[in-house]
């Protein structure tokens, strides 16, 4: 660790979070120990804070005291993880309804938040300061498991409307003292890629944060260009807010010289988990359960994929119990590599409606579309946008290699082949994909998997 580093790791961060009433500084710490321990362990600190946290939802949250009482549900009885069955689920539209009485009656500072509504419905719901320590501090210690840690040159590249409309003149001194530098990302042009690519040369990062796709055309217009980005010693690029598919952290790791981190969670959800240096992804077990499911809601063992449900237990003040966060997941039962005793995701699959549906019904993922575009020659972009079970469409962007009759007739038959012999199939080719209002790009958008897994048709596979 460096001077400065050091300085804005032990000094200048743990004043700003003290300042901002936070206990991060602690919580870390306590995480950096825990994260150690077998197991078992875990598993009885994750029980024990259940009880706990469970037992404060009924004694001051009204939708949670009514609800329990309803049901016959003590908290003090439950005996394991597994008990949380007994519980439904929490969905976005039982959020906005019940949200007043959702809202704990204790005093403690809260903050409103929103998700961006990638999928069109954007959600609103309060964070109090005690669900904030622990976030930061989750992704503190994941950062630390990569040879980084605060204070180190990073480069944040992002195009969400919220952290950018955030931006006022306290946040900036304070990345300026932190060595954090964004570049908002809300458009992808040529020219606006030439001029990141020249800052990520001038600032010589120690990491990247960001979404995979901004990176990844990033990556992609630099290799284009002939420019190196691998020899600034840029130590790892983390990844959030989208699915990463396999090609993508090839081209990163090819052109950025670095391993490529997978981080999963969000606003609503929390800090979920993280990739380790080894392999697989750490749940943040000592915060936040997490449950794959079934589409009648019922538990999924290991290995089979299902959708996610995230109990956040530090989310005082607003509780998520159960919580539906609209991604389809893969748990993992085996032990990691690296020593610790946190519990692993084998896949993030992204959300239910990122994957698409085949005529039969089968489930579709997306990397089985990309892997017949991503290597094409003449594709430099793609998005498919499923209307109907016989219906989709595909944005092509292209250069002047791209060959278009023969092109479009391997697409066409690769298409078939996984959705079926009466899809129809139009290629539109528009100049640039659009980002979503939230920022965001996004290969695959289906119309019909949310609807089909909210109705019953199975999690995908």
């Amino acid at each position: 660790m460096g001077v400065y580093t050091s300085f804005a790791a032990k000094l200048l961060f743990p004043l700003h979070e003290h300042l901002k009433k936070h206990s991060t500084v602690a919580v870390k710490g306590a995480l950096e120990r825990s994260q150690w321990l077998e197991p078992e362990a875990i598993r009885v600190l994750q029980l024990d804070r259940l009880r706990q946290f469970l037992g404060e939802c009924a004694a001051h949250v009204p939708y949670y005291r009514d609800l329990f009482r309803a049901l016959d549900f003590d908290p003090a009885t439950i005996s394991g993880i597994g008990d949380l069955a007994r519980l439904p689920l929490l969905t976005k539209d039982i959020i906005r309804s019940e949200f007043e009485r959702l809202r704990s009656e204790l005093p403690e500072p809260v903050r409103l938040f929103s998700t961006t509504g990638s999928t069109g419905d954007p959600l609103r719901f309060n964070i109090s300061n005690t669900r904030i320590s622990h976030d930061v501090a989750a992704k503190w210690r994941a950062t630390r498991w990569w040879d980084v840690d605060i204070g180190d040159r990073e480069l944040v590249i992002w195009s969400s409307p919220i952290e950018l409309t955030r931006q006022d003149r306290v946040k900036q001194l304070r990345d300026c003292l932190l060595r954090s530098r964004l570049l908002p990302a809300t458009a992808m042009s040529q020219t606006d890629m030439d001029r990141f690519i020249a800052e990520i040369r001038r600032f010589a990062p120690r990491m990247l944060f960001g979404y995979p796709s901004s990176m990844t055309l990033i990556a992609q217009r630099a290799e284009q260009q002939g420019i190196r980005l691998n020899d600034l010693g840029i130590r790892v690029a983390f990844c959030t807010a989208e699915t990463l598919y396999p090609h993508q952290t090839d081209v990163m790791q090819r052109v950025f010289g670095c391993p490529v981190a997978n981080g999963y969670g969000g606003r609503d959800s929390g800090f979920i988990a993280h990739a380790c240096p080894r392999d697989g992804m750490h749940i943040t077990a000592e915060d936040i359960i997490v449950e794959v499911v079934d589409a009648q809601g019922r538990p999924l063992p290991p290995g089979v994929p299902g959708e996610v449900l995230v109990t956040h237990l530090y989310s005082t003040g607003f509780p998520f119990v159960r919580y539906r966060n609209g991604d389809l997941a893969v748990l993992d039962d085996r032990p990691c590599t690296c020593g610790r005793g946190l519990p692993l995701l084998k896949e993030v699959r992204g959300r239910t409606n990122d994957v698409l549906l085949a005529e039969d019904g089968s489930i579709v993922l997306a990397v089985a579309i990309a892997i017949v575009l991503r290597d094409m020659p003449g594709v430099n972009g793609f998005k498919v946008i499923q209307e109907t079970l016989q219906h989709c469409r595909l944005q092509l962007v292209r250069d002047g290699s791209f060959q278009q009759s023969s092109a479009e007739q391997q697409i066409r038959a690769a298409f078939r082949a996984r959705l079926g012999e009466g899809v129809r199939l139009d290629i539109e080719y528009p100049e640039a994909i659009e980002a979503e209002a939230s920022g965001k790009y996004r290969y695959v958008v289906s119309k019909v998997s949310q609807l089909h897994v909210a109705q019953g048709g199975g999690a995908a596979v």
